[in-house]
């Protein structure tokens, strides 16, 4: 949404958009190893230039796939050519639109839980900002998996009743006046403060939540959709708490993501799916970005290349 509004540096034509994607393996190279991917369903890699490090990205250039010139490849196309170690096999139990569903969203999510909060332990307090985009989705899945009291917030009752039935133990509507007092009160009685919130708005969530926090409260930002500069009070430096910017993941953080995934047998949710006729129906995939702008999905949107049944996925 960002590449078609020109706010993302380096925008091109020349390559497609969409980091995300699920295929079958069509074609390898003559390396043994290679050969072994031959008709395997696989997801990619969404991301180049960061192996391991916690820190961050070893080479300092990290780039992500779709729609820019840092990276000649994106995954709105039939066919892709990737190296063979940049894929993975698609979990058994997720269809074909679930698994392109989940790298990217599943990457950050798990990076800002698992590798920035120091707080994904059970039994500890997490706010989720902003439910029904995608990674926050996959944070309060992957979260309540993990045996964490999550809370989120949203400007719809709607999308908190459904985060409740994914297993959060509670929510506010951040429209609502006062809705931090709410939330309070919903907390544990024998925990009455956050462990850590997990934000993708940025914005005044420093002084909304810092008296919530607890002392050396941790706030992980993956993102700045409501203004790219966030006020840091006094208040929430006499109270100890970080700031911790998270964005994406290393290759070994995502295979790292895709074992919990296979063990806790996660289902990416999805909001909707532009079915079956790929890119000849762009006026279908232009209205997956209107709801993108508008914020009215819950999950994550996925644009299917081939109907599944009727001769498989994409193909690498």
């Amino acid at each position: 949404l960002f590449i078609r509004q020109h706010l993302y540096p380096g925008t091109t034509f020349d390559v497609p958009l969409l980091a995300d994607g699920c295929g079958t393996i069509v074609s390898t190279g003559s390396a043994s190893l290679s050969k072994t991917w031959i008709s395997k369903r696989v997801i990619l890699v969404p991301g180049r230039g960061w192996d391991s490090a916690a820190e961050g990205p070893e080479t300092g250039a990290y780039r992500i796939l779709g729609g820019t010139n840092s990276c000649s490849l994106g995954t709105l196309q039939e066919y892709v050519c990737v190296e063979a170690k940049e894929v993975e096999e698609a979990p058994f139990h997720l269809s074909n639109a679930e698994s392109a569903a989940l790298p990217l969203t599943g990457l950050t999510a798990w990076r800002a839980l698992f590798t920035k909060s120091d707080n994904a332990v059970p039994g500890r307090n997490i706010l989720i900002t902003g439910i029904g985009g995608g990674v926050a989705l996959m944070a309060l899945q992957f979260a309540t998996a993990a045996g964490l009291n999550v809370f989120v917030t949203s400007g719809s009752d709607e999308k908190l009743q459904r985060a409740r039935e994914l297993g959060a133990q509670g929510g506010v509507n951040y429209k609502e006046y006062g809705w931090e007092k709410k939330l309070l009160e919903q907390l544990p009685s024998g925990r009455k403060y956050l462990d850590a919130v997990i934000d993708g708005a940025g914005g005044d969530i420093v002084a909304s939540v810092t008296r919530l926090l607890k002392v050396g409260g941790v706030i992980v930002v993956y993102g700045m959709t409501t203004a790219p500069k966030m006020p840091f009070p006094m208040s929430a430096v006499l109270k100890q708490i970080e700031v911790r910017g998270s964005t994406m993941g290393s290759r070994r953080e995502f295979k790292e993501m895709l074992e919990f995934v296979n063990k806790k047998l996660i289902h990416p949710v999805i909001s909707r799916v532009a079915a079956g006729r790929g890119l000849e129906d762009l006026e279908e995939i232009d209205g997956l970005f209107d709801e993108m702008k508008s914020g009215s999905q819950f999950g994550k949107l996925v644009v299917e290349m081939v109907k599944e049944g009727d001769g498989g996925s994409s193909k690498l």
